[in-house]
């Protein structure tokens, strides 16, 4: 069994890092993937997270956001959409964007609360019962 695997990182807009490493870690959409030299080929989305990697005893992040991750014969493939190292993070573009995300979410659950009260409008309807129509605002 070979000690290293081969980590390459790609963005749409540059290749990363394409290196041997001793291991390395994922964030995949069902949580951290540990992957060693050896590991059984898989295919798994990312989440937004930390990619981090040991390499000559040495621990590595980078930060990672949407993509795929593959591993196939000791070859760990990370088509990500976006893929920055500590460094190149500028800090208040991050928080902008925290800020926004947090901002749309809000509307998203505002939005799913109005989705929630039309169907049950639409329920009431179609029953033709008499019933307290509920405000958009009313948590089913």
């Amino acid at each position: 069994m070979p000690d290293k695997i081969q980590l390459e990182v790609v963005t749409p807009e540059r290749r990363l890092l394409a290196e041997p490493v001793d291991m390395v870690t994922v964030p995949g959409l069902g949580g951290e993937l540990g992957i060693l030299p050896g590991h059984t080929p898989l295919i798994s989305e990312l989440q937004t997270g930390v990619l981090s990697y040991i390499q000559d005893g040495k621990p590595f992040q980078l930060h990672v956001s949407g993509g795929f991750v593959e591993v196939r014969d000791d070859h760990v493939s990370v088509l990500a959409e976006v893929a920055e190292r500590p460094e190149e993070i500028d800090a208040a573009r991050a928080r902008l964007s925290r800020d926004r995300l947090e901002k749309n979410s809000t509307r998203g659950v505002a939005r799913k609360r109005i989705l929630r009260w039309r169907r049950q409008s639409l329920i009431v309807q179609w029953c033709g019962c008499n019933c307290r129509r509920p405000g958009p605002n009313a948590v089913f």
